[in-house]
This record gives structure tokens, sequence and C-alpha cells, in this order.
């Protein structure tokens, strides 16, 4: 698999450090940074389709980022963002269909037409699996991004009540779309942009589960826990 191609990752830039020379000199860039789930979906795609030469890493420190991240490259100020033929595009979901459409490498969506409309359902779904991932205490509103579960904001009970809920619920979802194809163990059968979008967030959501509200959200999931395998 072209991932396991070895690679020296570049130090994280921050507000001390001046913008690389070569920015816009036509070669393709990503910028990124290693702890932001969203720009591993794009980093993952880059190195399984064996692109670690043809797109070049430039990490960004997001609690320290240099102003002229935004003020010439990229506006929104956010990771994940792409330099190719010296135009910026951003947005992780974006990206990952966008690497996957025009540059080499195996292809992350199949050609069976049920398959790939699965697979936007799935994407499409995937920011509010997110949202709900991420729900705390100090984080209330991002519950409302799970349009399946409004009618639970509804319900006056204590919000840890909510957030176990809402997981589970999540994750029963999961389970749900993991056994819609029976021709493999991932999303689409093979490993797809679907298991992309969903891996960095499913680890994190995975270990917040279990280490805060003591939760494995692999039980009675036989699916889900093999796609974790």
């Amino acid at each position: 698999m072209a991932s396991g191609v070895k690679e020296v990752l570049p130090p994280s830039l921050d507000s001390s450090s001046e913008p690389p020379p070569d920015i816009f000199d036509g070669t393709t860039k990503l910028f990124t940074a290693y702890i932001c789930p969203y720009a591993q979906r794009v980093w993952i795609t880059r190195n399984y389709k064996g692109l670690q030469d043809k797109i070049k890493l430039i990490a960004m420190d997001l609690e320290n980022r240099p102003a002229w991240y935004k003020e010439k490259v990229y506006p929104a100020n956010k990771v994940p963002a792409l330099v190719h033929n010296n135009e910026v595009k951003g947005e992780s979901l974006d990206l990952i269909k966008y690497l996957d459409e025009n540059f080499e490498g195996p292809s992350l969506l199949p050609n069976d037409p049920a398959k790939r409309e699965f697979a936007e359902h799935l994407l499409s779904y995937s920011d509010s699996f997110n949202g709900a991932g991420f729900s705390s205490s100090e984080q209330m509103e991002s519950v409302k991004l799970v349009s399946d579960h409004v009618f639970w904001l509804l319900i006056p009970v204590n919000f840890d009540a909510k957030v176990h809920y809402l997981i589970r619920c999540c994750f029963d979802y999961l389970e749900n779309a993991l056994g819609k194809f029976d021709d493999g163990p991932f999303f689409l059968g093979t490993f797809s942009l679907v298991d992309v979008a969903y891996a960095p967030f499913v680890e994190r959501f995975q270990l917040f589960a279990s280490d805060v509200k003591k939760y494995d959200v692999t039980e009675g999931r036989p699916k889900l826990a093999a796609w974790i395998e």
C-alpha cells in the first residue's frame, strides 16, 4: 500500500515563522496540522494514493498560527488547504474528493452506482456525526448539528445523559451503515473516502467515550469493532 512510504515530517510553522518562498511556484502543497482530524482526512488520502512526492506538506501550529497564512494563503485561516495550479482550495470533504478525482493512485470511490450513492449519503452525514461526537458540557450548541436528534434537545434530563445517548445513536448508525455491503469490512466493502472521512473522528470519539464516559463504543457492535481494527 502506498501509505507505507516513509516520510520525514516538517516542523509546524508558527507566528514567528516566515512564509515559505515557494508557495505559489506551481507545485502542489497541502497546508495541514498534525492534530487536526479534518486535515488528517486529506493527509490520509494523499498518502493512500502515494502522492507524498507530488504534494508537499506544510504543517501549521493552530494554537499560534502565522498571520501571513490568512493574509497571503487562505483567508478562511483554517486547515486543510491545498495549493494546486497556484489556486487555493479548502474544506476537507471537498479536498479528499478533489485528490481522488485529479491525482493518480488507487481510486477511493467505487464505480458501482449504489455504492457511490451510499458514499455521498455517508459523507453528507459525517459533519453531523462529528458535531455529535465533539459535544461536551462546554459545547452544548454542537448537539444542534445532529438534525436527526433535534427532538432530544427538548427532553429535560441531565446533559451527560444526553451526550451518552447521542454517542450511542451515532455509533449505532455506523454499525448499521457497515452492514449495508458484505463484500468487506469497510463502509463500501473496500476502503474508500467514507472510511477516510470518519476514521480520524471515530478514533477520537472512541477515546472520549472510553476515558471520559467509561463507555465501550464497540460493545454490541461487531462490525464497528472489525472496522476499527
